[in-house]
């Protein structure tokens, strides 16, 4: 996944705009050779850029975020990003073993509220799938 695709994103719940990027895992790719610069949010310096006027956009496309996590702040839901691909299913249609193996995977590196209150799987919630 770009670092670029967080100026688009929006909780797919209650549309909080910027989500909160974790990173697990990158990798260093070879940049394109046309780069679009983000327009309200620049989530490799986790900066708003109302009042940026310019960034390390050639940095940013130079990495791709192979596993992480992105976060809603204001409803406390996650999303995996596992293999550069971000999973942002509505609750229904997300599998809790599947979660549950996330979080455990990268406890070490994801926050205790994600791990202990985050919605809709959490470390808690475990016993109840």
């Amino acid at each position: 996944m770009k670092y670029r695709l967080m100026d688009l994103l929006a909780c797919p719940i209650c549309k909080k705009f910027p989500l909160n990027l974790i990173v697990f895992m990158e990798e260093e790719i070879k940049p394109p050779h046309k780069i679009v610069r983000c327009e309200l949010f620049c989530a490799y310096h986790n900066i708003d850029l109302s009042n940026q006027v310019s960034t390390d956009c050639e940095k940013c496309y130079s990495r791709e975020i192979r596993d992480g996590l992105i976060f809603c702040g204001n409803c406390n839901r996650w999303y995996p990003i596992e293999e550069e691909i971000p999973r942002m299913l509505p609750d229904e249609l997300r599998n809790k073993n599947d979660d549950i193996s996330f979080l455990n995977k990268w406890r070490m590196k994801i926050p205790e509220r994600i791990l202990y209150e985050g919605k809709p799987s959490s470390l808690t919630t475990r016993n109840n799938i």
